[in-house]
C-alpha cells in the first residue's frame, strides 16, 4: 500500500522515521500521554512503545529479509497494534492501569482507518487480523484453545508474522518478564510449525470439514467430513450503499429481505427489530425445509450477526455462502445519501464501528467484491 510503502524503513538505515509517521497518521498522535501499566511498559506511554515497537521490528533481520510488500503490511501492523488503547484503557481500584479489550477493539479501528486509507482487502484483512491477535503468542501455551486460534490465523493472515509482531511489541517494552514471554512466543513457533501451520493455512480436506470444525467446538481438523450439503443459501453482507440489492437482483433467486419485511411490518429502522427478524426466520425455515436455495439479504456486518443465519442454514444442510460487497467510503456516503430513504448518518457510524469483513472461518464460501464502479 502506497503511505505504508513510502514510510516503511528501507535499507541500509533501516530508520523508522517518527516524526514523518507521527504527522501523517492522527491514530498515532491519539497515542501520545495514554498510560500504561509501569510493570508491563516502563518505557512510557503507548506511543513511545509503539515508536519502539516499530524500531524493533525495523531491525530484526528476519523482517528486513521480506519482500517490501510484506515488510509493509508488517509495518502496519506494529504501527495499529495498540490503536484501541486510548478508548480501553482504565486505572483499576488498586491503582494498576488495565486496556482489557484493546486487540478485538484494535481489529475494528484498524479496519477502518485502513478502509478510509483505501488500502487493498487483503491488505486490510491481514493487519486487522494481526491486530486481533497481537498477543496470542505471549501466553499461547496456557489456553484450551490454542489450536483453533492457530488454524484460524492460519486461514485470516499468517502465525510467522503474528510471532513476528508479537516479537516486536515485547522489544519495544521496558519490562521484568520480556525473557520469559520471548521464549513462549518460541514456543508458539514451534507449535504452529508442527501443525504445519506458521507460514501457510492449514489443508482442511475440504470446505464442509473447515467449516464444521469452526462450527464445532472439539472437532479434530483432519477429520475428512462428508460434504452432504444439497443446496446452497446466500448470505449478503456489506454496508448500507454498496449495491446488495443490485446484486441480488441479478440472481434469480427467492430473497428475504429485511428492508423490505420492515416496509411490509411497519416497523421503523430505529424501533425494535424482533418482528422483522422472526418473519425473516420464518420465510427462511419454509425455504429450508423444502431445500430451495435462497439470499438473505441484510447488511450482517457482524460476525455475530451472520453466524445466527450461517447456522441456522447449516443445521438444515445447506451449503452457505457469504458474498460480501464493499466500496471506498466515499462512494458508500454518496449512494446512501441518493436513496429514497437513506439510512441516517448515526446508524450507518455505528455499522461501521461494528464492521467485521466476513473470512473463510465462517462459512463453506466466502466472496469479496468492490462495488465501486
Amino acid at each position: 500500500m502506497r503511505i505504508f510503502d513510502e514510510l516503511c524503513p528501507r535499507g541500509p538505515e533501516w530508520t523508522v522515521d517518527w516524526p514523518r509517521l507521527r504527522s501523517a497518521f492522527a491514530w498515532l498522535r491519539r497515542l501520545e500521554g495514554v498510560e500504561q501499566d509501569p510493570r508491563h511498559h516502563a518505557e512510557g506511554d503507548v506511543a513511545t512503545h509503539t515508536r519502539l515497537a516499530a524500531e524493533a521490528l525495523a531491525s530484526l533481520p528476519s523482517w528486513r529479509a521480506l519482500d517490501p510488500d510484506h515488510r509493509a503490511r508488517l509495518f502496519a501492523a506494529v504501527l495499529l497494534h495498540d490503536v484501541a488503547k486510548p478508548y480501553c484503557t482504565r486505572t483499576e481500584a488498586d491503582g494498576s492501569i488495565t486496556a482489557h479489550g484493546h486487540s478485538r477493539r484494535g481489529e475494528l479501528a484498524a479496519r477502518r482507518i485502513l478502509w478510509e486509507l483505501d488500502a487493498p482487502l487483503g491488505f486490510r484483512e491481514q493487519v486487522a487480523a494481526l491486530v486481533r491477535h497481537h498477543q496470542i503468542p505471549f501466553w499461547a501455551l496456557e489456553r484450551d484453545d490454542l489450536e483453533e486460534i492457530v488454524l484460524r490465523v492460519s486461514i485470516t493472515a499468517s502465525n510467522d508474522d503474528l510471532a513476528t509482531l508479537a516479537t516486536a511489541d515485547i522489544l519495544g517494552r521496558v519490562c521484568t518478564d520480556a525473557s520469559a514471554v520471548l521464549d513462549n512466543i518460541a514456543l508458539y513457533r514451534e507449535y504452529c510449525a508442527d501443525l504445519g501451520v506458521l507460514d501457510r493455512p492449514f489443508p482442511f480436506a475440504n470446505d464442509h470439514a473447515r467449516y464444521g470444525y469452526f462450527a464445532t467446538p472439539g472437532r479434530d481438523p483432519r477429520w475428512a467430513a462428508y460434504d452432504d450439503t444439497a443446496f446452497t443459501v446466500t448470505v449478503m453482507s456489506g454496508l448500507p450503499g454498496v449495491g446488495k440489492d443490485y446484486y441480488v437482483a441479478g440472481l434469480d433467486l427467492p430473497v428475504i429481505s429485511l428492508d423490505a419485511l420492515r416496509v411490509s411490518l411497519g416497523v421503523r429502522p430505529t424501533a425494535p427489530q424482533g418482528p422483522v427478524l422472526a418473519a425473516a426466520r420464518a420465510q427462511a425455515r419454509s425455504f429450508l425445509r423444502t431445500r430451495t436455495p435462497f439470499v438473505w439479504n441484510a447488511t450482517n456486518v457482524s460476525r455475530q450477526v451472520r453466524q445466527q443465519v450461517v447456522s441456522l442454514a447449516a443445521g438444515y444442510g445447506a451449503r452457505v455462502h457469504v458474498v460480501s460487497l464493499e466500496a471506498p467510503p466515499g462512494v458508500v456516503s454518496a449512494r446512501n445519501s441518493s436513496r429514497t430513504s437513506p439510512v441516517p448518518a448515526a446508524a450507518v457510524e455505528r455499522m461501521i464501528g461494528r464492521w467485521e469483513t466476513p473470512d473463510l472461518t465462517e462459512a463453506h464460501a466466502v466472496s469479496w467484491l468492490d462495488t465501486r464502479l
